[in-house]
């Protein structure tokens, strides 16, 4: 990969900041468009001086208006996605309309690598708008560039993720964790083996045209996950499952604030399992050997934790 150029949308987000970090140890320059570049300076120490360049960009969904962030690059990547809607529409304008615009105008200026990051459980079938739109953008990607490869991980967990971070935050004010759906299964997955799978999908030929789902060594339901934080935590706290309606009338409340914790979509999708398909290609075809998060979790949630916390040896 050295002396590549890669444009990565999204790079300044979570899984963006361990892709990018990656890209600038191979070598690669790295483009990431990104709203407001002076809230992504925290990019730039993660390659040597010029290596990592941030752009202005209005996340349109204009293929002639993506032009000028692909042009010369030789790798592009979608991580753009989000989990709730501000404005009605925005699941089909982000996850469908921007993610063909991406792999259009990639094709169009002889892009020769694509991976876009979609998530597990992306079906046109599904209950939630979020999984709908996620497999539509999954379509359209196909459709306009049909060697690109599409990843669909399951929960990220790192330091910095919105989900042990988030519930250890709880664990922390509060006697009670309320939780929806607790015995739906996950299977998460270290953003540090997701990151090492967008690369290798860039390199390999044989992930072109390709569809992966990435999970973590084991499945846990999500209690199973929250019982887990709480003995890294060091913590007795009361897990409380929420009856359906409490749930829909506490996320139509949530709805209103600007990040909310909880939407009426997000329980829908809450339904149903988010785990590897019996059969899917994952992280060994990629040449990757999931992490555990037993391995990682307790380093970065020392700083919830009651007490000492002993870290697993290095």
């Amino acid at each position: 990969m050295q002396g590549k150029v890669a444009t990565v949308f999204g790079g300044s987000g979570f899984l963006g900041r361990h892709l990018v970090k990656r890209l600038a140890d191979a070598g690669v320059t790295i483009r990431v468009p990104t709203r407001d570049p002076n809230r992504a300076v925290h990019l730039k120490p993660l390659g040597e001086v010029g290596q990592i360049v941030l752009e202005p960009f209005a996340a349109t969904a204009e293929e002639a208006e993506l032009a000028p962030y692909l042009e010369g690059a030789d790798y592009a990547v979608n991580l753009i996605g989000i989990l709730a809607e501000r404005r009605p529409g925005d699941f089909a304008r982000i996850h469908r309309d921007l993610a063909r615009a991406i792999a259009a105008a990639g094709k169009a200026h002889g892009i020769s690598r694509l991976v876009h990051v979609s998530a597990i459980g992306a079906d046109a079938a599904s209950p939630s708008l979020y999984a709908q739109t996620k497999a539509a953008g999954e379509k359209a990607v196909r459709e306009a560039f049909p060697e690109a490869s599409i990843l669909r991980p399951s929960i990220l967990f790192g330091p910095e993720d919105r989900f042990f971070n988030r519930f250890a935050r709880i664990a922390q004010l509060s006697p009670v964790i309320p939780v929806v759906s607790p015995r739906t299964r996950f299977q998460p997955v270290y953003v540090g083996d997701v990151a090492a799978a967008i690369c290798t999908a860039l390199q390999e030929e044989s992930a072109a045209g390709e569809t992966f789902e990435l999970g973590g060594p084991r499945i846990y339901t999500f209690e199973q996950l929250l019982r887990y934080m709480l003995k890294v935590l060091r913590r007795r706290r009361l897990i409380l499952e929420l009856p359906g309606w409490l749930a829909r009338l506490q996320a139509r409340f949530f709805e209103l604030l600007p990040e909310p914790p909880l939407t009426r979509d997000q329980i829908l999708l809450l339904q149903r399992d988010n785990v590897v398909a019996e059969g899917a290609r994952g992280l060994a075809e990629l040449g990757i050997v999931p992490t555990p998060l037993e391995a990682i979790v307790p380093q970065y949630l020392a700083a919830y934790a009651r007490g000492d916390i002993r870290l697993p040896a290095a």
